[in-house]
């Protein structure tokens, strides 16, 4: 099982041996003791910097990809070495997935693999807890571990991707039954949390895509290459499909406050028509000028209320005849 290691910003590491065994790795430049080692280092700390440039196993390119600031995603082969920068989530030590992106930087050679971090990553959790329940995760070889390593981030990114798609049936549930319509603010949250995801499964694709193409890649990782790339372009499709979801919810949605502001408008349309002609006769009667009918008469505002609301009706049955009364 991994330990938390002494050695120079090692958080832990992990040897495997030819019959599936394993046994913990207390220091970096300990002797290995099986088959293939895996070593989780934190970039944070000085001492890992140091020894990753010193590291003899290890190509100079490969170590200035490692120790490089940029982390856009992308990857090289040196021999039969490869180096590439992939994106996950970050995780708290009480919060499990958040919404912040950071870099995992992979050195991968036919005895060892070194994945480096500058915060803690939620892939990184979740391959050493396969590692430690057993159930058939086993590591013989790079292909093995780069399988294991990026299968626990796509099952990461497939987890969040069921749950907002959950959260999207959910809300049209709601819209379709009338009750609870979803909040605008919520459909936002959901489509951003989307479009981060699919950026960083496209990014991730590329970096695979590319080490498929690259000629010089070791023949021993073609195969689980092809197949990483194949599975996020099928979680990638997953997400395409909930945001295409989204996005029709997000179109009902607008139709329907479309339709209640037309339905607002033409009320608020209706109402000034007919109050117009009232308006015109009673600010005719206001007036203070000298001749106004019905001002001597002991019922010249009874009549002059009469006359205003002879003009509503007048003009009401004049917008029926046009057609403006809906039905």
């Amino acid at each position: 099982m991994p330990v938390q290691g002494m050695g120079p910003g090692l958080i832990w590491g992990l040897d495997f041996a030819g019959d599936g065994s394993t046994s913990p790795v207390a220091r970096c430049d300990s002797e290995t003791g099986g088959r293939f080692r895996w070593l989780h280092l934190n970039l944070a700390d000085h001492g890992t910097r140091q020894w990753i440039a010193t590291a003899d196993q290890l190509s100079p390119q490969i170590r200035d990809l490692l120790l490089a600031p940029d982390t856009h995603q992308r990857a090289l082969v040196d021999g039969d070495s490869v180096g590439c920068v992939l994106h996950d989530f970050e995780r708290d030590f009480d919060v499990a997935d958040t919404d912040r992106i950071g870099a995992l930087r992979i050195a991968l050679t036919p005895a060892l693999m070194l994945t480096t971090r500058l915060h803690p990553l939620r892939s990184a959790d979740i391959a050493r807890s396969r590692l430690e329940r057993g159930g058939g995760a086993t590591v013989n070889g790079p292909g093995q571990a780069l399988d294991l390593l990026v299968g626990a981030m796509t099952a990461n990114i497939a987890e969040i991707a069921r749950t907002l798609s959950h959260d999207v049936q959910s809300a049209e549930d709601a819209f379709l039954d009338g009750h609870h319509p979803p909040e605008p603010r919520d459909l936002i949250r959901i489509r951003r949390r989307l479009a981060q995801i699919h950026r960083l499964l496209t990014g991730m694709r590329g970096v695979f895509q590319r080490l498929e193409e690259d000629e010089e890649l070791p023949e021993i990782l073609l195969p689980t290459v092809e197949k990483l790339a194949q599975r996020l372009q099928a979680v990638d499709a997953d997400i395409l499909g909930v945001q295409g979801q989204l996005r029709l919810l997000r179109d009902e949605v607008d139709i329907q406050a479309a339709q209640r502001t037309n339905q607002n408008l033409y009320i608020l349309s209706i109402v000034t028509a007919l109050m117009l002609p009232a308006t015109l006769v009673t600010g005719l009667f206001g007036m203070n000028t000298g001749g106004m009918p019905l001002a001597e008469g002991p019922h010249g505002t009874l009549l002059a209320t009469l006359i205003a609301g002879g003009a509503a009706g007048v003009t009401y049955w004049l917008l029926r005849q046009m057609g403006f009364m809906r039905r």
